[in-house]
């Protein structure tokens, strides 16, 4: 099947409305979220944790998680990076440690 241009037509206008609804929903998300509670549909808070419900692990893992960010940006910080670290990813939970295999030549 080749691609018309009543495709390339349909994917602009789907495109255009997926944006507007975004637009529309994120200027109004407030309202939108309780609407939507109101109704049975659980959606979870922007931003903000429910500490009180968490687990002692996730407790943990959150603090552990809080304590590498601070470190991230008290390094940027010393060293005079420009985005204080924000823009470096680090990989979830510990890192793995192997031992080096030892050589033996007899």
């Amino acid at each position: 099947m080749a691609v018309s241009s009543d495709h390339i037509t349909g994917f602009a206008i789907g495109l255009g409305a997926a944006a507007l609804g975004f637009y529309l929903y994120k200027n109004n998300q407030r309202q939108v979220d309780e609407f939507l509670r109101k109704y049975g549909i659980e959606l979870p808070a922007g931003g903000s944790l429910d500490t009180d419900s968490m687990s002692i692990e996730d407790l943990v893992s959150e603090k552990e998680r809080l304590e590498d960010l601070i470190a991230e940006r008290e390094y940027a910080a010393a060293h005079g990076d420009e985005d204080g670290g924000a823009g470096k990813t680090r990989p979830k939970g510990k890192k793995k440690t192997r031992a080096k295999k030892s050589t033996a030549t007899a």
